[in-house]
């Protein structure tokens, strides 16, 4: 597939009144941002904690379990689950909550979310009320079996529901139908994190907890990490909370296993970004649902003491070295199960959604190669794995302009018998099917993508911020688009376009292309380097002459020397 280059322009006039680098005004206007008041991204700026439906009759709830009750908090099994599972015990063990423990399913015994199956397990420990997180919205049939064993239940949890909404005692999401709240796009542990900051409200006004107690802005790091690591958009409100969790990060304000995980991912939390998160500390974090158990996670975002959160941080490096082991075999056969389809001349990127099945995958890896081969093939993409002897639960990662979720939404509609369970977001999902109907699912995916999308007709469009000027190309600029951040999901990162001669180039690291690249006729010649070069192409062409180049500025500190880097994500023809 050819790639085209189409550049972001402003839509309205902007002022932003302060001095603005002229490259970062330029970036703000094309998002959106028309004033200064767009920048603040201050906690002030968080939309009010009683905006959010439900959070009050949560708190009323919680607090009834209190002094007597015992809460169990029951978690997913990635980053935001892990986030939202250590905040909620963080916080209420702090707030003197008699007993609070915690429960997150391993996903190879027990799939997700709050099933009959955990509630069974859940009641070995007694709970007088379960505290869903980051799941539960879709778990009708367990809630049911909570309530009939006496359990109260709160849900909280940021995916969309289904049709039936399950009985709990008090469901607090933001995408329920009528919901009136500002930010549908709050992370599972954003959600979380306003349900806390609404109980310490009311703790506070009945001077309940001591004046040392902290405060719920204290568990603002767990915040960021989790909301980043979820890739939810990156709206106004979820901008402020993953700012403000930033800045306690880099002050060293952070729960011991964030410094651990930084200290083990070799990253510095004085200059800590979003984009530092997102590639360093929540693959690393989510190794452990996706290889083991996610308990080890959030032990680790549990511990007070540096030392054991370093072995535990230490652990989870080692999972996520065999993660990208696993993943990489798993991404070179999904990619040449891609190109012999094409052979065959079935063009699966002629497609309008794309399946890919092997019975030798994990099933904790195969929402990074749907990812994966989503980026190469520019179209949605479900990658299964066996469940067992007759079932299959896929992973699916979509393009903008899909919702996978609601793409899934509408083929059990019209095919009602086809998938046994499905949930998810705009951008991801998963599902659970029968083994013999995977193709049955492809044809019907397939269609129901190209309906939607009229055939995804621009997936072949890369969306860039422009060319820079020469001078533009420097230190100076990579810094002040550091500090506009954080960047993330519907507030991408500024990266440019610009055609350059590359003087030499080499792969490092057996796939990473390495290369010194000068702006034509200009003299100037910068470091740029193209992570993942080999993987993402097949064989490595090392690239001659002129070339056309998608990048983003980047400081490298090595030794304590700050130079500037481009880092490069799309290598074209000139």
């Amino acid at each position: 597939m050819s790639l085209h280059i189409v550049r972001r322009t402003r839509l309205e006039p902007a002022d932003f009144g302060a001095e603005l680098h002229p490259v970062l005004e330029r970036a703000y206007a094309a998002r959106g941002l028309r004033s200064a008041r767009d920048l603040d991204i201050s906690l002030a700026r968080l939309l009010p904690v009683g905006t959010l439906e439900g959070v009050p009759e949560a708190v009323t709830l919680l607090l009834a379990h209190r002094a007597g009750g015992r809460v169990l908090v029951i978690g997913d099994f990635d980053a935001d689950g892990a986030t939202s599972t250590a905040l909620m015990v963080r916080a209420m063990h702090a707030w003197g909550f008699a007993a609070v423990d915690f429960l997150v399913p391993n996903r190879f015994e027990f799939g997700y979310g709050l099933t009959p199956e955990i509630v069974a397990l859940a009641r070995t420990r007694a709970p007088t009320l379960i505290v869903t997180v980051d799941n539960g919205i879709s778990s009708v049939a367990g809630v049911a079996a909570a309530r009939a064993a006496g359990i109260d239940v709160l849900i909280t949890d940021h995916h969309l529901p289904g049709v039936a909404l399950p009985e709990a005692n008090v469901i607090v999401n933001p995408n329920l139908p009528g919901s009136r709240f500002g930010s549908p796009a709050l992370a599972g542990v954003g959600v979380a994190f306003y349900v806390m900051a609404a109980l310490k409200r009311r703790l506070d006004e009945s001077s309940a907890v001591s004046a040392g107690a902290p405060g719920v802005a204290e568990f603002l790091d767990l915040v960021a990490l989790g909301t980043v690591a979820d890739v939810v958009p990156l709206d106004l409100n979820n901008r402020v909370l993953v700012a403000q969790g930033l800045m306690r990060i880099r002050a060293g304000r952070c729960v011991a296993g964030i410094r651990a995980l930084l200290k083990v991912a070799a990253r510095a939390h004085a200059g800590l970004t979003a984009t530092d998160l997102a590639f360093a500390v929540a693959p690393r974090l989510n190794a452990a649902g996706r290889i083991d158990d996610m308990k080890i996670g959030i032990e680790c975002l549990l511990a007070d003491e540096d030392q054991q959160a370093l072995e535990l941080a230490e652990r989870l490096d080692g999972l996520n070295r065999e993660r990208r082991s696993i993943e990489a075999r798993m991404q070179a056969d999904a990619l040449s199960a891609v190109e012999r389809l094409h052979e065959k001349s079935l063009r699966p990127v002629q497609r309008s959604g794309v399946c890919l099945y092997d019975a030798s995958w994990h099933q904790g890896v195969v929402g990074l190669v749907a990812s994966r081969v989503k980026e190469r093939v520019r179209r949605p993409v479900f990658a299964f794995a066996r469940a067992d002897d007759a079932s299959l639960r896929g992973s699916g990662r979509s393009i903008p302009g899909v919702h996978i979720r609601d793409v899934l939404d509408s083929i059990a509609a019209r095919h009602p018998d086809l998938i046994v369970k499905f949930g998810g977001h705009a951008m991801a999902a998963g599902l659970t099917l029968e083994f013999a109907k995977l193709e049955r699912f492809a044809r019907a995916f397939d269609e129901e993508v190209a309906r939607r999308a009229g055939g995804c007709e621009r997936a072949d469009l890369i969306e860039t911020d422009g060319e820079l000027a020469v001078a533009e190309i420097a230190l100076e600029t990579a810094n002040a688009l550091r500090s506009g951040g954080p960047w993330g999901q519907a507030f991408p990162e500024p990266c440019f376009d610009g055609v350059f001669f590359v003087r030499s180039a080499r792969v490092v690291g057996e796939r990473h292309l390495k290369m010194w690249v000068e702006v034509p006729r200009s003299g100037r010649a910068f470091d740029a380097i193209a992570f993942n070069y080999a993987a993402s192409v097949g064989a490595p062409v090392i690239p001659e002459g002129e070339v056309q180049l998608v990048y983003r500025l980047d400081i490298n500190d090595y030794q304590g020397e700050k130079r500037l880097q481009l880092l490069v994500d799309h290598l074209l023809p000139a």
